[in-house]
């Protein structure tokens, strides 16, 4: 029997007609740099079409669906066995999603409490269901278990109390005419708004914000010469009223936000923030209620359970059962450096990197056989000590008798695999093709590779570093695990902050940080103990957060690129002969878009028991516009043909654009040349998005002492582009700025300037400075779980001269 999958003619996105032989029963990574087509290739070609073939078996009617869908670009693959993805998460998700949930321990939990909980006398046995906030038989029916309440204050409605009601006191009311009216009731009653706030009686301030009632008055407005007036009839509502209301029931998101602004979020007072109903909450396992063991940290539950819990008979059965159910779930969570979460701890606070490693801990118990796993970059957000854990997992894996498909940039996770597939050499329109596929060792002989001169030795990175302009210093923070923490930032440097996952570089670095400094900035007092803030006179924060939450926020909206660009649509001959102004050009208005996909290139597809999927719009077939807007062309291009172009085609092509070509140089000199300018914003990993703020901030010329501040930026970068990135990074300081950065890469640790590293473990097992310095001096502390692995990147490797050919 062929032991090997073959793809043959993949031509999906830059793929050039690719053919390649990879083995069953292994662990093949796809490398190259960022846009090379390696994505393409395992997720977009072989993924793509395991799950094709899956859901024509399935019926008659997924078979339709799949027609909608489309099939990938490919010839024929041949010895593909069924396929998982597990993909990095892109913004999104519900705070009802926890790690609980998502591992399903929540529902082992759940059933332990049902089954072997300690019951208050006389109280009936409780169904697992009572024991979620996510069901209508456990949450709290005060907050509906969310744990928190939306309520407004007098301090939330009227921000300036020495404003008087005519002069908008009242915020939280609407503008324009509705505003006015509600002014105009409360003066027909007798209240008088041209009174300072804050001087208004007690009792009126509180009618006015809280009451439910909502009297009817007739309204004799102010004759106006231009118009005829007449009375009216007009229905007071309070400001509590209205704003609970319009974010309730508005179906627009500017309402809901400013809605939103005057809400003031709190405990529920009912369940105290513990989601569930009293008679769940009344029960007990190890004298703790299921809302206590969900919040401690993974590890110390797993020790929890491990406690005799005195029960005897079919109860003790159950508790055994199920207690080692939970361990065994936990000691694999665990060993992928994930002890450190809560089973509490909601989906949306975790990295892309933490949740596809909690998916895998799912799979590494799931005991599957024969199935083909494809990866998207496990290793990012991890420390190099956890990666060891990790690759550990995945041997796991194919040792079971499964296949590994593992896109990837971490050269430790590389040089683990037993079969590579280089990918490139370089970024869209140049790479596309498969440089190599074998055994890892066999790339050390192909020349046009990128990724050879990293894999095979690397001069050391250790470089003098800068003498610091200044010093802003921190003193006793204490937040989530951080415990009465000191930590020095010297100024016009730059400084990376280590640490094993959840040892608190995050909170450090983009919570207690940049608030001390937005503080500062603002003319208020820090939170925190804070020296040297003065010498800071600007900060930008350049978070993996998505830059877009619609498929309608792309490069070209986000940089403010595309109103350059549809103004020289419009200006064409034939826009003017058509009377066509820039809006014609939006997908966002009527007029010039699609009417059948309103703009958005795709229609959504409904697949049922699996997740959504779309396709191209069969009227505009994905170009967004209707036909009459695309017969307009500058240089041969239709708009739409503008937006399919790459920001290395873009470059040349609007080179005579001068308003498009600072942004397009900037994305290309951050390493994001392969990314087209219409690519939907949800579609960039939190990597990208980072790089695209960070070239918005690069392209903004600044002569003040600026803080830049990043969250692992070379998160999902080959280390062709952390090098591009690096010196974008130097750039800043050597211009005088100070740039801070959480980070786990070592070779832009051993480039730093200043080190503070974090630990030595994860939660409760970290959140102190283990040790500060230079890379070299971090690389002797004895306490750093960080120190020898920057200590071996500082070192020259055996063939450093075979990466210098």
């Amino acid at each position: 029997m062929d032991s090997m999958i073959r793809v043959r003619d993949a031509r999906e996105h830059n793929l050039r007609h690719v053919d390649l032989d990879a083995p069953r029963d292994e662990i093949v990574v796809f490398t190259g740099v960022s846009g090379s087509g390696k994505s393409s290739l395992a997720f977009g070609t072989v993924y793509a079409e395991a799950q094709r073939r899956y859901l024509e078996s399935v019926s008659p009617y997924a078979r339709r669906l799949i027609e909608q869908a489309g099939a990938p670009q490919v010839g024929d693959i041949t010895g593909l066995p069924p396929a998982v993805a597990l993909q990095q998460a892109r913004g999104g998700g519900s705070t009802r999603s926890s790690v609980g949930t998502v591992t399903h321990l929540s529902n082992v939990l759940r059933m332990l409490f049902s089954r072997a909980g300690d019951y208050p006398p006389g109280a009936a046995p409780l169904d697992s269901d009572a024991f979620s906030p996510n069901t209508p038989a456990g949450a709290c029916p005060h907050c509906h278990g969310l744990g928190t309440v939306q309520e407004v204050t007098e301090e939330s409605l009227v921000p300036d109390p020495s404003l008087s009601v005519r002069e908008g006191a009242i915020a939280a009311w609407p503008g324009a005419w509705q505003g006015k009216n509600y002014r105009d009731i409360l003066a027909e009653l007798g209240f008088d708004v041209d009174r300072p706030w804050r001087e208004l009686p007690a009792e009126q301030r509180e009618w006015i914000l809280m009451t439910d009632e909502q009297p009817v008055v007739t309204i004799h407005p102010v004759r106006d010469a231009s118009r005829i007036t007449r009375p009216y009839q007009g229905t007071f509502a309070s400001a509590k009223r209205y704003v609970l209301h319009t974010y309730a029931t508005t179906k627009s998101a500017a309402l809901r936000a400013k809605a939103e602004r005057h809400l003031v979020s709190s405990p529920c007072p009912v369940c105290a923030g513990r989601r569930l109903r009293p008679e769940a909450l009344a029960v007990r396992f190890c004298g703790k209620d299921i809302t206590q063991l969900a919040a401690l940290p993974l590890t110390d539950l797993a020790e929890a359970l491990a406690a005799d819990p005195g029960l005897d008979g079919a109860r003790a059965r159950a508790a055994h059962a199920l207690a080692g159910n939970l361990r065994g779930r936990i000691e694999t969570m665990a060993e992928l450096g994930l002890g450190y979460l809560s089973a509490d701890r909601a989906t949306t606070t975790l990295s892309a990197g933490e949740l596809q490693r909690l998916r895998l801990a799912t799979q590494l118990r799931s005991g599957l056989f024969g199935v083909l796993y494809v990866l998207d970059e496990p290793s990012a957000g991890l420390h190099p000590a956890d990666t060891r854990a990790l690759v550990t997992a995945l041997h796991r894996l194919r040792a079971a008798g499964n296949s590994l498909f593992v896109v990837e940039h971490n050269l430790d996770v590389v040089r683990q695999a037993g079969w590579i597939v280089d990918v490139g050499p370089g970024p869209g329109e140049h790479g596309g093709r498969v440089l190599y596929s074998g055994e890892v060792p066999g790339l050390a002989g192909v020349e046009e590779s990128i990724t050879r001169r990293y894999l095979f030795g690397r001069p050391p990175a250790a470089r003098t570093p800068r003498v610091p302009s200044g010093w802003l210093e921190l003193r006793d923070v204490t937040l989530h695990n951080l415990r009465e923490v000191d930590a020095s930032f010297p100024l016009g440097t730059f400084t990376a902050v280590t640490g094993v996952s959840g040892s608190g570089k995050t909170t450090l670095v983009t919570h207690v940080l940049t608030a001390a400094v937005e503080a500062h900035l603002a003319g208020e007092e820090p939170v925190v103990k804070a020296s040297g803030l003065e010498q800071v006179a600007r900060l930008v924060r350049v978070d993996q957060k998505p830059i877009g939450r619609t498929p309608r926020s792309n490069l070209a909206t986000y940089t403010g690129l595309f109103d350059a660009v549809r103004k020289m649509f419009a200006a064409a001959p034939a826009a003017r002969e058509r009377g066509y102004d820039a809006g014609r050009f939006s997908f966002n208005v009527r007029g010039g878009r699609c009417e059948n996909c309103q703009g958005e290139g795709e229609i959504s597809i409904e697949m049922l028991f699996l997740p959504g999927a779309g396709a191209p719009c069969p009227v505009c077939h994905g170009r967004r516009y209707n036909a009459e807007t695309l017969e307009v062309r500058v240089d041969g291009r239709s708009i739409a043909d503008v937006l399919d172009l790459t920001v290395d085609a873009a470059r040349e092509a609007l080179s005579g654009l001068p308003a498009a070509a600072r942004s397009l140089d900037t994305l290309a000199e951050v390493g994001l040349g392969y990314l087209r300018l219409g690519q939907p914003a949800t579609t960039l990993s939190g990597g990208e998005a980072q790089r695209v703020k960070l070239a918005g901030e690069l392209q903004r010329v600044r002569r003040d002492h600026t803080l830049y501040v990043l969250d692992e930026p070379t998160s999902g970068l080959h280390p062709a582009d952390v090098d591009r990135l690096m010196a974008q990074l130097d750039g800043l300081v050597s211009a005088g700025n100070t740039v801070v950065l959480a980070e786990h890469d070592m070779d832009v640790v051993a480039r730093a300037d200043w080190v503070v590293d974090l630990g030595p473990g994860g939660g409760a097992a970290g959140g102190r400075v283990v040790a500060a310095g230079p890379p070299r001096s971090v690389a002797g502390a004895e306490a750093s779980v960080t120190a020898p692995f920057l200590a071996a990147r500082l070192r020259p490797a055996p063939d450093a001269a075979a990466g210098q050919e």
